[in-house]
């Protein structure tokens, strides 16, 4: 007995020392360290050292609900159940953490055998709709309690790394309609102009025509997870507007879009993996529109409303790494647009090749920084290159496009449920003949999200880009002089969720183009508000 009493008395002692051991040794790490090396210990079944981790990262100067959280699952897990509780319900203040802390606090209160406030927790956790599983097992927990059987099983894990179990097949049904009214439906430029492209000098009227159209989206995108971390999926697209009035149903627009692959992701000890790869078939429909008037084009008397529909196909390639850090990922893609035939016209059949790759650098657990770098290049098959005077002529090679864009972002936190950031980017694009129709953009971007409580989303971004053209001549004619070009694009969206599957939708967006070529300058103000449906 004495032996077994000394045994006991040391392995306290060494697990004592354990524990202690590296607090010494990491006098130097900063409350965020700590507060995952807690993590690291509590994934490991060590509670007592987590919640020393904890407790020094709240030393540090830490204070988040997210600390809190972990701190009162690591005391109910050290059936510390008073200060689990009250922890817990600190973490209760913030509503991305307030279902799982509802549920936990039922789980904590079971445990003390207050059945009564046990049964208050898991009643709020089946109330909500934002977490299905958790719902479900508030369900079964209630019952349980009912009919005193055994404790419901302890589902609580760490917020930052859920454990979640895949099914089998996953279907996704989403879909939107609604209303919109759009201030320039063709794009047409909004003052009288001379097109100095017609040797006959013309004077323009455009007409600026205005009108309520219909959106309408739809996905169903269907997935068989057949191994343990990747999944095979068929996707079905489709985006569009409507336009009720027949003297504008030349603006109608329509993209079918279909899809096969496969998705892969893992996520292992603070790091995750995803890999994507695809087979896409899209086919666009919408009339080639005269902006000046909104009537289809012709060429020699030939009507060709049909040229702008197309059909692209191609295969793309993501692949992504992401640590507590660092993360990096790669893109790739290939595709063929096949476009009508329009007489004499020529066709605006060419092949697309994007490659892209990205590194960020989380700087703290709010503000993070990405590079982007681009390269993507368009090679028509019919379409003769301009010469440096601004003419098409036939027998040129055809034209190609290459273009190199390098972007940085940066993101800013404020709070658990709004972030902030802007985005610098500048492309180049050369065209391969005589570089007549080269120019260098510079954009500058702007983006705010809010999402104040579960059920309400704000977004709000804005772009401003400006086009240098060192060769290219307004209207493709060298009196009109260098071609200039400017715009300025901002979106607001806002969302509500009613119900687990409905939410209210609404959308404005304003998009304005400056330049000396006044066939292409417009000003476009377009809103909607929708129902969207998902599954």
């Amino acid at each position: 007995m004495q032996n077994r009493i000394f045994i006991t008395a040391s392995l306290a002692l060494m697990a004592a020392v354990a524990t202690l051991a590296p607090a010494s040794a990491a006098h130097a790490m900063t409350a965020e360290q700590y507060f995952l090396d807690g993590n690291r210990l509590f994934r490991d079944d060590l509670y007592w050292a987590a919640l020393l981790r904890y407790s020094q990262a709240a030393e540090g100067g830490l204070d988040t609900p997210l600390l809190h959280y972990n701190t009162g699952v690591a005391h109910y897990r050290a059936k510390q159940h008073i200060r689990a509780r009250e922890y817990l319900l600190r973490a209760v203040e913030d509503p991305t953490l307030r279902v799982a802390a509802h549920y936990n606090l039922g789980l904590n209160a079971y445990a003390l055998g207050e059945l009564d406030e046990a049964l208050r927790w898991f009643r709020l956790t089946r109330d909500q709709e934002m977490n299905p599983k958790l719902q479900k097992f508030a369900v079964v927990a209630i019952a349980r309690i009912r009919v005193q059987q055994e404790q419901p099983s302890e589902i609580e894990v760490l917020v930052e790394e859920p454990e979640e179990k895949r099914e089998f097949t996953k279907l996704e049904l989403r879909a939107t309609v609604g209303y919109g009214n759009d201030s320039n439906i063709f794009r047409s430029p909004n003052r009288p102009y001379f097109d100095l492209s017609d040797p006959t000098r013309p004077v323009v009227e455009p007409q600026v025509q205005s009108g309520a159209f219909v959106p309408v989206a739809l996905l169903a995108k269907y997935q068989i997870n057949s191994l343990p971390f990747e999944g095979f999926y068929g996707a079905y697209r489709l985006v569009g507007r409507y336009y009720p009035d027949e003297e504008l149903e030349n603006a109608n627009e329509y993209l079918h879009e279909l899809s096969v692959g496969s998705e892969y992701r893992r996520k292992q000890d603070g790091r995750e993996r995803r890999v994507h790869g695809a087979f896409k078939i899209a086919r666009n429909d919408e009339v080639y529109y005269d902006p000046d008037n909104g009537l289809p084009r012709s060429s020699g008397g030939v009507e060709a409303k049909d040229r702008m529909n197309y059909l692209r196909y191609g295969p793309e390639v993501s692949a992504r790494q992401s640590g507590e850090k660092l993360s990096f990922g790669v893109r790739a893609k290939g595709e063929l647009w096949d476009y009508e035939e329009a007489g004499e016209l020529p066709e605006y059949d060419h092949e697309y090749f994007l490659f892209s790759a990205y590194g960020q650098f989380k700087f703290t657990s709010t503000a993070l920084l990405r590079l982007t770098a681009d390269y993507y290049s368009r090679r028509y098959s019919d379409r003769p290159a301009f010469d440096l005077d601004g003419q098409q002529r036939v027998g040129n090679p055809n034209i190609r496009y290459d273009y190199a864009a390098l972007s940085l972002r940066a993101r800013q936190r404020l709070g658990s449920n709004m972030w902030f950031g802007f985005d610098i980017r500048r492309t180049e694009r050369t065209d391969q003949y005589v570089g007549y129709n080269n120019y260098t953009r510079d954009s500058f971007g702007l983006e705010f999200h809010w999402s104040p409580g579960g059920r309400f989303d704000l977004e709000a971004n804005g772009t401003y880009n400006l086009y240098d053209f060192p060769n290219a001549f307004a209207f493709h004619e060298p009196t009109a002089g260098r071609k200039t070009q400017e715009s300025v694009e901002g979106e607001l969206l806002a969302s509500y969720r009613v119900t687990r599957h409905i939410s209210i939708v609404a959308e404005a967006e304003f998009y304005q183009r400056v330049s000396n070529d006044i066939r292409i300058q417009y000003d476009r103000t377009r809103y909607l508000i929708g129902v969207r449906w998902q599954q």
